[in-house]
């Protein structure tokens, strides 16, 4: 959908195309509550908090909807004791998944490793339990979130040649030509259309005009356009 589009559609929500009322609204606050409105809903749909309570992947529509952000992507792994560490890639949304293949002194073939996502302060009790510790054995592990790093545990007890992860990005801001960057208040030079398909614009578009009417007081239409776009997901 092009951006003079979006504006056009979220100024109509708002009964802002020819009356003005309230506030003149500006290209660049359509902007920001645009692509604040994209970061809130993608949060709501991996975690499961719409209207459905379906997270990433529980449905179809959830895949189709959210798959233009599933990211691969290697790590640079660094050994310390008990774990490699890896930092998350910049532009790090949500976590998926992370493939690794590792290796022995007695296997160098390299062994695919079934890695489970673990709680920090869980560390020290699952390195010590004897069925869900670190296993070449039975190819599996577990890594954590700390400080923007994955940390894949080994125990010390074998090597990691490679991994890579699978994760949600960040979804890419729409830009305008001619309109000043709410973010860095640069003009941008380029037009950036959404990347997601058009029904989720709409929804979008939907979020974009709540945002508004909350900041401008209009409490119907924050309603109206808070209630279209739950029942659209």
């Amino acid at each position: 959908m092009l951006n003079s589009t979006i504006l056009i559609k979220v100024k109509e929500r708002l009964n802002k195309l020819d009356s003005q009322d309230y506030d003149n609204l500006e290209a660049w606050q359509i902007v920001e509550a645009f692509n604040k409105g994209q970061v809130e809903w993608c949060r709501r749909q991996i975690v499961g908090t719409n209207v459905l309570k379906q997270g990433d992947e529980q449905s179809r529509r959830r895949v189709d909807d959210l798959q233009v952000l599933l990211t691969p992507a290697p790590l640079t792994l660094s050994k310390k004791p008990l774990f490699y560490e890896a930092v998350l890639p910049t532009n790090y949304f949500a976590y998926k998944k992370i493939d690794s293949t590792a290796v022995t002194k007695d296997c160098t073939t390299g062994r695919p490793m079934i890695i489970y996502q673990a709680e920090e302060v869980n560390v020290p009790i699952l390195l010590r339990d004897e069925n869900k510790k670190p296993s070449f054995e039975w190819g599996e592990t577990f890594s954590t979130l700390v400080n923007n790093t994955f940390r894949i545990y080994t125990n010390d007890d074998f090597t990691l040649n490679s991994a890579d992860v699978l994760y949600y990005r960040q979804p890419t801001y729409i830009q305008i030509v001619g309109v000043s960057d709410p973010y860095t208040n640069v003009v941008s030079t380029v037009n950036v259309p959404s990347e997601f398909k058009d029904d989720v614009v709409e929804i979008l578009i939907d979020e974009a005009a709540k945002i508004i009417a909350g900041d401008i007081e209009s409490i119907t239409e924050m309603q109206i356009a808070s209630a279209n776009a739950e029942k659209n997901n």
